[in-house]
């Protein structure tokens, strides 16, 4: 019977993948095409994934597949080849990440969503087909410089703090789903003008192109590729890099570094920083940014009631966090939620 579940526990599997001699690959790719069956189509997926000992994150839903991957170096042209051989998957782009180790992901998890991408649209009248103009790095800084033009950051505010394209209007909101209308209610009274969506991998702006199509607006243009691409291809043909500091990763790197500028600061002591963690606290997790001196006084934590909790005996921080859920915090760092570490910040 072939393997469609993982049956090791995690920490051999990161065990083993620390021990790995090969270099492996990490890699990102989506597409927005109708599969008939998810289910079907997971099944498929992993079977032939598992062989190749390919690691990561994949979601399939009947809108399409969006997947972060690693890939050993001797298996990148069998996994390659295995992809394009399912036809809307052909010469799909795929984008490679420019700041790396190959240790992001030790497991291989594909699981059948409602969408790829929450988005919160029940219009049926909605078709993802009539989407924006694609544009490559080239033209993005072409249009970067035409003051005219409309540049809006399709990421959660955790992503934009540590890395952005010049000019960006940041959507204050913690969810794409709710992005998406304050977008439209952002640029009310703009529908002529030239709209830039981006975002890291291409996905949400992509999706996010065709609904401000949808609300009316004439000339809207997506990143191809998102920052990940728009990286590979400024370096490749010696352009300007107009992202600037870091591009935010949902692995185990937390992030891959565009350009050296540090636009962030350590969310308890304040000085210039953009390295994200999260909490060491097993009941909290929260996902904040923290320079070297203050991980090394909180122990990793995001506050000193954290630290607390992560000193205590393993039994009683057990009984402390049963029944929380924590999983909601790993991404999540909104405004709201720091607040209490800011004044956790202040009062010592």
């Amino acid at each position: 019977m072939a393997v469609l579940h993982n049956r090791i526990s995690n920490k051999e599997l990161k065990q083993q993948l620390m021990e790995e001699k090969e270099k492996r690959a990490t890699i990102s790719f989506y597409n927005y095409f109708h599969i008939a069956d998810p289910k079907h189509f997971r099944d498929y997926l992993y079977t032939n994934l598992y062989q190749l000992k390919v690691f990561g994150r994949i979601y399939v839903a009947h809108e399409g597949i969006n997947a972060q991957v690693s890939v050993p170096e001797s298996n990148f042209e069998a996994f390659k080849a295995f992809l394009y051989s399912i036809e809307p998957l052909n010469n799909l782009r795929l984008n490679i990440a420019v700041d790396d180790d190959g240790k992001s992901f030790w497991v291989l998890k594909i699981k059948v969503r409602n969408k790829i991408v929450a988005d919160g649209i029940t219009d049926d009248s909605f078709d993802m087909r009539n989407k924006g103009r694609y544009v490559n790095a080239q033209q993005m800084n072409e249009l970067l410089h035409d003051p005219e033009t409309i540049v809006i950051d399709m990421r959660n505010h955790y992503e934009f703090e540590v890395g952005h394209f010049v000019k960006a209007l940041e959507v204050p909101s913690d969810t794409f789903r709710e992005q998406l209308p304050m977008a439209a209610d952002m640029l009310h009274g703009k529908e002529d003008k030239n709209i830039i969506m981006y975002c890291t991998g291409g996905i949400r702006c992509e999706k996010a192109s065709a609904y401000m199509l949808h609300k009316g607006f004439k000339n809207v243009f997506h990143l191809e590729g998102g920052i990940i691409n728009y990286a590979k291809q400024v370096k490749q043909a010696g352009l300007e890099s107009k992202f600037i500091g870091k591009n935010f990763v949902f692995d185990d790197r937390l992030g891959e570094r565009i350009t050296d500028d540090v636009i962030a600061h350590c969310h308890h002591c304040g000085k210039p920083c953009d390295t994200h963690r999260n909490c060491k606290n097993d009941g909290c997790h929260l996902l904040f940014i923290q320079c070297d001196d203050c991980a090394e006084m909180y122990d990793g934590c995001c506050s000193t009631a954290c630290k607390e909790t992560l000193h205590m005996p393993v039994e009683k921080q057990k009984e402390i966090r049963k029944g929380v859920d924590k999983g909601q915090n790993i991404f999540n760092k909104s405004k709201a939620r720091l607040r209490p570490r800011i004044k956790d910040r202040q009062e010592h």
